[in-house]
């Protein structure tokens, strides 16, 4: 178990989820099983499932969405037919009334009859086209989680369900933003271009050494920081709206897919 860690992107996604099955953990997935795509895992119950359809809907930026379960079913079909949401993430977080209850390696006695999981398309499925073209991954690079923050920018509203943008945030090079911006574009379903390049202020985020999740990531001189919609949103939507249960992954443990990250999905 050890060396497959020690050498997460050679993992085909089976392989990641079987070693998440048995408890591994990690602090971040991004680099895992290159060439294929990560997601973000929101369950709600059904009674909420219309307003996070209709959320995700309104707000493709945060949440491009690649699957939706039946109710109580834990089988992504659409994108990993033969994977267990409840096990197959390195970390989950269970939240009650918009309060973060627990954070689980396991979410299978949380995993209630009536949950819809949806799963939105990650950054981390991008970052092996941005090294492709030459630009660096900081954080992978530090051994680190992303960035990111929640903004000052509000969500388009669906039912039940409101709460500011999260972001992440990468530093680039000044002379490979436009590359960077070219190469993230291309991938829509991966939260697609930046929101933002540049004074972090405009976002309302007052420092970036102080992340609201993930890890503070070391700049080279002359780095820019740039900022992606980032499917951490709803998590900040349920602290935001206090829903009175829904299960997420644990911000930069995601859940791995059998889809290419080169391919639409």
């Amino acid at each position: 178990m050890s060396q497959a860690l020690d050498q997460p992107s050679v993992l085909t996604p089976t392989q990641a989820r079987a070693l998440f099955r048995t408890g591994a953990t990690t602090p971040t997935t991004s680099g895992w099983c290159r060439g294929y795509a990560q997601a973000n895992l929101l369950a709600v119950p059904r009674e909420l499932a219309f307003d996070a359809l209709l959320f995700a809907h309104r707000n493709p930026g945060p949440c491009p969405l690649l699957d939706v379960t039946d109710p109580g079913d834990p089988h992504p079909r659409g994108v990993a037919p033969a994977a267990d949401l409840r096990t197959d993430l390195p970390a989950y977080r269970i939240y009650e009334n918009g309060t973060l209850l627990a954070e689980v390696a396991d979410a299978t006695e949380y995993w209630r009859p009536d949950l819809i999981g949806f799963l939105f398309g990650c950054s981390f499925s991008f970052e092996a086209a941005l090294s492709a073209a030459g630009v660096p991954v900081r954080h992978i690079g530090q051994g680190r989680n992303v960035s990111m923050y929640v903004t000052n920018r509000p969500c388009v509203p669906a039912g039940r369900l409101s709460g500011p943008l999260v972001v992440s945030m990468r530093p680039v090079p000044p002379a490979l933003v436009s590359t960077a911006i070219e190469v993230s574009a291309r991938h829509p379903e991966m939260h697609g271009p930046p929101v933002h390049v540049g004074d972090p202020a405009e976002l309302g985020i007052a420092d970036l050494d102080r992340p609201d999740f993930g890890d503070a990531v070391e700049f080279a001189p002359d780095d820019v920081p740039v900022f992606w919609a980032c499917g951490v949103t709803p998590q900040a939507v349920v602290m935001a709206s206090k829903p009175a249960f829904a299960v997420t992954h644990s911000p930069g443990r995601m859940f791995i897919t059998d889809h290419s990250d080169a391919a639409p999905l």
